[in-house]
């Protein structure tokens, strides 16, 4: 339980702050002070969401000054995250239309270009093989962040993105096909991409959410000239062995090229084969890819969602389970093996499901949210805990902002159903925040990846 503690112009519960305090020890970035004598690193942040990139650079560095930003719903007159965006950080730089109609000609120029595109097609309650992947209708939106860094007059030279994890499997009937799109256009930008599938819960952080994170850098930039052997980036040198360290025994790293234009990899990477060749780490360079399975190795500090849990008696009565609905909870996460019959067609058919846990467990982190997690009507994926006195709740907005390492009251002003969905669709701010402290590091000089000649960081 835990009270809160000032941070900046934010607030952070205590064992959130007591973590974050940790990621900027020595082991990740140097007590020396940030040289400012280049200025700010300007971002641009799209799919901005209600700023989850935002927040998680910021809290790395006031260095990181986001000069643009775009965030739009379709299909929707309440323009909920992006009214909360503007609330939280001025309207100044915000962008609330639709990506597609955007000149590129009036996105300001940055330094680098974060965002998490839409991932519905390829979400995780979504079955893979209904997945339309970049062929869906949110999918497409990567094509938006390809016209920019094809169009920009000068476009950023880093990327930090973030989709799920599934992204390197899409789509069922082509496995590896949509990362293998992704990759190669990157690549034929002259970027050079590394990737990691990271749980934030084994790098200590209070939720079990799965996302794949691509850092992506220009060829011309120290960051490439800093890659001598391609494998030992992944293990040892680049951006995200750094952040998240991994087990450097028993790597066997996997080499292959993807070929053709654009066109030609959409229509034949991997075809007829049964497991995508992408695995969760990696390093494309020149359209030629390495990749590893990796194992984390991390030996900090971890936050469970019983450290983030608010007083009991701070928590509203709707958010307790009657007594009389206990049943129903058990009912709908409890294993299942009977037969049911469709509604509309009277076909009957067997279904089965195993149990989940009941209540979820205080000591260990979170499952990963998802957007359904708010309301008082009963599901498996709800997350729900036992209180000290004896009755079953569910977690308040707060609660949920802080497995996403959000400020609290940061989705204030929408219903409580409204900020778990926005909840439900955000990423792990501390996954960013140590992206962006090793970022930091190369750019302060502090290893031999120092930036004495950086072009756009002024």
């Amino acid at each position: 339980m835990s009270n809160y503690t000032k941070i900046s112009d934010n607030l952070l519960c205590d064992s959130l702050m007591a973590y974050s305090n940790c990621c900027h020890q020595e082991s990740l970035i140097s007590d020396k002070p940030v040289k400012n004598a280049n200025g700010d690193i300007r971002v641009i942040e799209l799919f901005a969401g209600v700023g989850g990139f935002r927040i998680g650079l910021e809290r790395a560095s006031k260095r990181f000054k986001t000069v643009w930003n775009n965030q739009w719903e379709p299909s929707t007159k309440r323009q909920d995250a992006s009214l909360i965006y503007c609330k939280k950080f001025g309207c100044a730089g915000h962008s609330n239309s639709d990506i597609a109609t955007v000149d590129v000609a009036d996105i300001p120029e940055a330094d680098i270009l974060v965002g998490g595109f839409p991932c519905q097609d390829y979400s995780v309650a979504t079955t893979l093989k209904r997945s339309g992947g970049i062929e869906g209708k949110k999918g497409i939106l990567w094509w938006q962040i390809h016209r920019i860094l094809r169009d920009h007059k000068n476009p950023p030279q880093y990327l930090i993105l973030e989709n799920v994890d599934r992204l390197l499997g899409s789509p069922a009937s082509q496995r590896g096909r949509d990362f293998a799109i992704i990759l190669a256009s990157l690549s034929d930008l002259g970027y050079c991409v590394e990737w990691r599938i990271i749980n934030a819960a084994e790098y200590g952080m209070p939720q079990r959410r799965r996302r794949t994170y691509m850092f992506a850098f220009k060829q011309d930039t120290p960051f490439s000239e800093a890659i001598v052997a391609p494998v030992d980036w992944l293990y040892k040198d680049g951006v995200m062995a750094n952040a998240f360290p991994i087990q450097k025994e028993n790597i066997r790293p996997y080499t292959f090229v993807i070929k053709g234009n654009l066109a030609e990899v959409s229509d034949s990477f991997n075809k007829g084969k049964s497991t995508s060749p992408f695995k969760n780490a990696g390093l494309i360079v020149n359209r030629t890819v390495y990749t590893i399975q990796s194992t984390p190795d991390y030996h900090g500090s971890f936050v469970t969602l019983g450290d983030i849990l608010i007083p009991n008696k701070d928590v509203p009565e709707t958010f307790f389970i009657a007594d009389e609905d206990v049943k129903k909870w058990q009912y709908v996460k409890g294993g299942k093996s009977e037969k049911r019959v469709n509604k509309t067609t009277g076909f009957a058919y067997n279904y089965s499901e195993g149990s989940m846990a009941f209540p979820d467990s205080t000591d260990k982190p979170s499952r990963t949210i998802i957007t359904g997690e708010g309301g008082t009507a009963p599901s498996r994926f709800k997350h729900v805990i036992l209180t000290e006195n004896g009755r079953y709740r569910r977690l308040v907005p707060i609660e949920l902002e802080r497995l996403n390492m959000f400020p609290d009251n940061h989705t204030e002003g929408s219903s409580d159903m409204r900020r778990a969905f926005l909840m439900g669709n955000a990423l792990v701010t501390g996954i960013v925040e140590r992206i962006g402290l090793q970022f930091l590091k190369r750019v302060n000089g502090q290893d031999n990846l120092y930036y004495d000649n950086m072009k756009n960081i002024r």
